[in-house]
């Protein structure tokens, strides 16, 4: 058995975990980091990376067939197999040596296993083989193992063998009929890639398509979903799953609807990876989201942060925003704060202050990368709502913009602000169409900066370039509203 010593231990080598520990190197200090599965985390080998990839071969087809004379030039079908290859490349063929490489030279200690809190500041690794090692930290422990898909208890679901987003990242082949159980991003990333690689797709979705984004946004990728072959069936869910013994999976729906598939997806949410890693030595329950303060503390059920001060949760784990952005945000700051307690130099929690995560809450940007892709930042008119903002939305054409009638023919999109009436500040933005993703980062900074609309006038737009959106949003509020 060994036993070493660091600053921090951070449990987790996903994105967040990398960056934590990154940051704490930077500022000086010592870092070890734990890792049961290939460094990189989800993203890297069963999500973000490989599934914009499954994505992209197709959109640049779409785009390509949207302007007559390159369209033209295409005389053959997508290249399945070619796209299939390259979503490989992106995922590192599922192997993470250069990952591994870059913690070296980063200067943080890798240790490969699993990670269980073992004591206060104290973490035990027991790898594959079964040998132990015992590591300390001087400061802090810092819990960021992510989530996994969560499989809802639907009668008989368990026993089809489902797909997660893994199994759908990581498809070796292109299955004829596809039913996805779900309607949030990933049962709608999914639907868009399966389907133009010429799956026969069917969406089972309880609660909608897209249900936390704003409805003129969702109601076109439905339509569109729909247009490409994708069968929709909203408002119901399964009750019943089988597979049958030639490999058939069949679904039996609460509206009555029977349905058949050579494979299930199940994108229902997520579920939070702590039931291996020691919670209950801390007085917490293994398997639970963790909570955590405005420190990113975890604390109990009371409120008060685990006693000592040194235990912290950053990324999905903690429930705040379920993205591997907002979690790098969050490990960012989180290391520099750690790094600051450490050094004795102060921390700045203030609003926007360096360690603080304000944009957790005011300003997550999101792109939904279907089609057509959704781009989203700071609150629907719905949450501004709820949050008891006095707003007034409006919404544009994206179609009606010279720019983007000369981006593809017979563009069609839509954008919409929310505008808090009392600050005159834009606190939501939302646009859909073919290639939007870019423009999002303007509205991030208008609402994070909360740049005064006054101000936001004199930002003028290049013409003709989609980004003329944001003049004719100003002008459908008005000047002197």
């Amino acid at each position: 058995m060994t036993n070493t010593t660091f600053d921090v231990i951070v449990i987790g080598a996903g994105p967040v975990g990398e960056n934590v520990a990154d940051r704490i190197v930077q500022g000086g200090l010592t870092a070890a980091i734990v890792e049961r599965e290939l460094i990189g985390g989800e993203c890297s080998y069963w999500a973000c990376m490989p599934t914009k990839a499954l994505l992209r071969d197709a959109a640049a087809l779409r785009a390509v067939k949207a302007l007559p004379g390159a369209s033209g030039a295409v005389t053959g079908d997508l290249d399945v197999a070619a796209a299939l290859r390259r979503r490989d490349s992106f995922a590192s063929n599922w192997k993470d040596d250069g990952q591994a490489d870059w913690l070296t030279s980063a200067g943080i200690s890798l240790f490969r296993g699993e990670g269980r809190i073992s004591a206060a500041r104290a973490v035990t690794v027991i790898d594959g083989d079964g040998n132990v090692v015992e590591l300390t930290a001087r400061h802090a422990v810092v819990i960021s193992t992510g989530s996994s898909a969560r499989i809802p208890a639907i009668d008989g679901l368990g026993e089809a063998a489902p797909w997660t987003n893994r199994e759908a990242a990581s498809a070796a082949a292109v299955p004829g009929r596809l039913a996805i159980i779900g309607g949030g991003v990933v049962a709608t990333e999914m639907a868009t890639a399966f389907s133009a690689f010429g799956s026969q797709v069917t969406v089972i979705a309880r609660n909608g398509l897209l249900p936390a984004v704003e409805p003129f946004a969702s109601d076109l990728v439905a339509q569109t979903l729909r247009s490409s072959g994708v069968t929709l069936h909203l408002d119901t869910e399964p009750t019943l799953v089988n597979r049958d013994g030639t490999g058939g999976v069949h679904l039996a729906l609460a509206d009555g609807t029977i349905l058949s598939a050579d494979e299930v997806l199940v994108a229902t949410g997520r579920t939070p990876n702590t039931g291996r890693i020691g919670m209950e030595k801390v007085g917490l329950t293994p398997g639970d989201w963790l909570t955590v303060d405005d420190s990113l503390r975890v604390i109990d059920a009371t409120g008060a942060p685990i006693p000592g001060d040194w235990l912290y949760a950053a990324g999905d784990v903690n429930q705040r925003v379920l993205l591997t952005h907002q979690g790098k945000y969050q490990a960012r700051n989180l290391g520099d704060s750690i790094v600051a307690r450490a050094n004795g130099t102060g921390v700045d929690e203030s609003a926007w202050g360096r360690h603080s995560f304000t944009a957790d809450d005011r300003a997550v940007p999101q792109v939904i990368f279907g089609d057509p892709e959704i781009a989203t930042v700071g609150y629907t008119v719905a949450e501004a709502t709820r949050r008891g903002i006095r707003i007034r939305a409006v919404e544009y054409d994206l179609g009606a913009i010279a720019g983007a009638s000369l981006h593809a023919d017979g563009y069609t999109g839509r954008a919409g602000m929310v505008v808090d009436e009392d600050r005159k500040v834009i606190v939501g933005f939302t646009v859909v169409g073919l290639d939007v993703a870019e423009l999002l980062h303007a509205a991030t900074i208008a609402i994070a900066a909360e740049v005064p609309l006054d101000r936001l006038w004199h930002a003028v737009p290049a013409y003709p370039t989609v980004s003329e959106i944001w003049l004719r949003l100003l002008e459908t509020y008005g000047r002197d509203s």
